[in-house]
């Protein structure tokens, strides 16, 4: 999938990015920082994953996940600040080239939460 412009922008602004996935006991939701996703060529993200056991978990059972993210400092569709909502599929990556790079960048990652968007949602 193609990311839009307005969504790379606002991967280079401050601002927070949450994750939420749904286990077997219901849902759960994390929080990392847009600076620290990286977006592949066939454009999936990449977040560095420290902790998010209960997410890796969450995956297992059911690797759909719903993220949102955005910056005040990107214009949106009604002035300032723009928002994504992003549902797709994860998978967690312990090894291999990706893994990689993201530890290569976040010597604290212990895995690569790797998302493949299905749908990308401007909502602001």
């Amino acid at each position: 999938m193609v990311m839009p412009q307005k969504l790379l922008e606002v991967l280079t602004k401050d601002g927070v990015v949450a994750v939420a996935t749904l286990g077997p006991d219901g849902p759960h939701m994390v929080n990392t920082w847009n600076s620290y996703i990286r977006v592949t060529e066939d454009g999936r993200l990449l977040v560095p994953a420290g902790f998010m056991k209960r997410t890796e978990a969450n995956v297992a059972f059911n690797d759909q996940v719903l993220v949102t993210l955005g910056s005040s400092k990107v214009p949106g569709q009604h002035g300032p600040g723009t928002g994504f909502l992003i549902k797709g599929r994860a998978a967690f990556l312990a090894a291999g080239p990706e893994f990689d790079v993201m530890k290569a960048k976040f010597a604290w990652a212990r895995a690569a939460l790797a998302i493949t968007p299905e749908s990308v949602t401007q909502t602001l």
